[in-house]
């Protein structure tokens, strides 16, 4: 922004042979009328990715580390399970590709996620909402073994935690260089984002803490029971732990084994579950407050961070990851009580002029 006060752009100077090249980068952007006096609070927000979610990472990450080492040939059909945000990141990396992606997915997550898979060029099988996430992926293991698809592993592979560790972390690091930085607040889907920053963060930043959230009706990690695993670190059974929660995105029904790496280096500070009403109440705060559009789970790290800007004494700086865009979340709790039609405020602002009123 111009000394004036007005705007202008000058481009990115370059141009980008393909749409994964505009994958990361993503901006820290501070919360100013939320946030208590005296304590900074920032937000990394992962929606401004080309597919508009931090799981844009993994999946080139994921599809790229396949290519490199010969596991995913030239027009081999790729084949994973996602509640979502994974699917629509491998749909458009596919596409750009030239891969066919099949995704299973429990019929419990949202119909726009399966929509905007099916616009990316993607197939998407739906598996019974009482199977859970185990149902949704052990069905991606039996098409890949059926069919001799390339599994993409989200939940196992190390091209995930490594995409973090070599963009997120640092884009964090060089935005924050030279500047205090007290807490990062993120969630967990597969785990990739807390063990990526963590394998960075304790060595770079130990002064920074990392916070750990998942849903409080569904606290896996916190319950201390440890997840079954097959020889190949897949999960073996649903965690007892597990109950179907609103934080779309967030801990499925079994620990992954991507995340175990986090548990067991302790490469987080501190374990704070979140109730799914809060995630919700905060995205919305955040976006009529503030201007910033997140979904349920970027809603809930945001409750995390202000309990922590609650009590942080002055000066302290937190930074909440949102991971995607609340687009994701029309047909949602997000959105259940936004209404369609006029309300009585909205119908007396039209009816204070003469002239084009609704009949």
């Amino acid at each position: 922004m111009a000394k004036d006060g007005t705007r202008s752009t000058q481009g990115r100077g370059k141009l980008y042979d393909s749409v994964i090249e505009t994958i990361g980068d993503t901006p820290v952007i501070r919360v100013n009328n939320l946030a208590p006096e005296g304590v900074e609070v920032y937000v990394k927000a992962e929606a401004f990715n080309p597919a508009a979610s931090v799981k844009d990472r993994l999946a080139v990450s994921i599809i790229e580390a396949a290519e490199r080492d010969g596991s995913l040939k030239p027009g081999q059909t790729v084949v994973e399970a996602t509640s979502g945000n994974t699917g629509i990141g491998l749909a458009m990396v596919c596409a750009a590709k030239g891969y066919p992606l099949v995704v299973t997915m429990a019929d419990s997550f949202s119909i726009e996620r399966r929509r905007l898979m099916r616009m990316l060029g993607a197939k998407v099988v739906l598996t019974p909402r009482a199977q859970k996430g185990f149902g949704m992926y052990q069905k991606a293991v039996e098409l890949a073994e059926a069919n001799g698809w390339f599994l993409a592993h989200q939940f196992e592979t190390e091209a995930n935690a490594d995409i973090h560790e070599m963009t997120t972390a640092r884009e964090i690091m060089a935005d924050f260089d030279g500047h205090r930085l007290d807490y990062v607040v993120t969630g967990y889907g597969t785990g990739g984002t807390v063990t990526g920053l963590g394998r960075v963060l304790k060595k770079e930043r130990p002064e920074t803490k990392i916070v750990l959230s998942e849903p409080a009706n569904a606290a896996l990690v916190g319950s201390g029971t440890a997840q079954e695993r097959d020889d190949k670190g897949q999960p073996a059974v649903s965690h007892p732990a597990f109950e179907p929660h609103p934080i779309q995105g967030w801990t499925p029904d079994f620990i992954p084994l991507v995340l175990q790496e986090a548990i067991d280096n302790g490469l987080y500070d501190d374990l704070i579950p979140v109730p799914g009403p809060e995630g919700i109440a905060w995205a919305k705060k955040l976006a009529a407050k503030e201007g910033i559009f997140t979904g349920v789970s970027g809603g809930s790290t945001f409750a995390i961070a202000m309990k922590l800007a609650e009590t942080a004494e002055p000066g302290t700086v937190i930074l909440a990851m949102l991971p995607d865009t609340g687009e994701r979340y029309m047909t949602t709790p997000l959105f259940e009580d936004i209404p369609e039609d006029m309300s009585e405020e909205e119908e007396a602002i039209s009816k204070s002029t003469p002239g084009y009123q609704m009949g």
